[in-house]
């Protein structure tokens, strides 16, 4: 069973920067997908970025440009730089992967505020 880890949610300013990271641990097989999520005030959550084997990356629109996504060498550490936040990223992000089977997994989210 894999446990994921979150960390390095918290509040911040308008512009301001936070690095969030998502630690798989357990029993881990080769991790084919690696994502974050957020879920805003409301019902909708949506993808914020992703990154498969290989090094491909993806981003929601409203994140272009702003957030990085990565992982570490060893494939089980996902890490969400996100810089020149705004309001209206606002949410609980949560981390997500799928292993090499299509078994995914859920970390237990972790507030991320940003207001003046």
């Amino acid at each position: 069973q894999v446990h994921l880890v979150e960390s390095g949610g918290g509040s911040v300013q308008p512009g301001g920067s936070l690095r969030l990271s998502c630690a798989a641990t357990g029993s881990v097989r080769r991790l084919s997908a690696m994502a974050w999520y957020r879920r805003p005030p409301g019902p909708q959550g949506e993808l914020v970025a992703g990154i498969f084997n290989g090094g491909t990356t993806n981003y929601a629109d409203s994140v272009m440009g702003r957030f990085t996504i990565s992982r570490d060498s060893a494939g089980n550490t996902v890490y969400l730089q996100m810089n020149s936040l705004k309001p209206e990223d606002t949410a609980v992000y949560y981390c997500n992967v799928v292993d090499d089977l299509g078994f995914g997994s859920w970390g237990q989210g972790t507030q991320v505020t940003v207001s003046a």
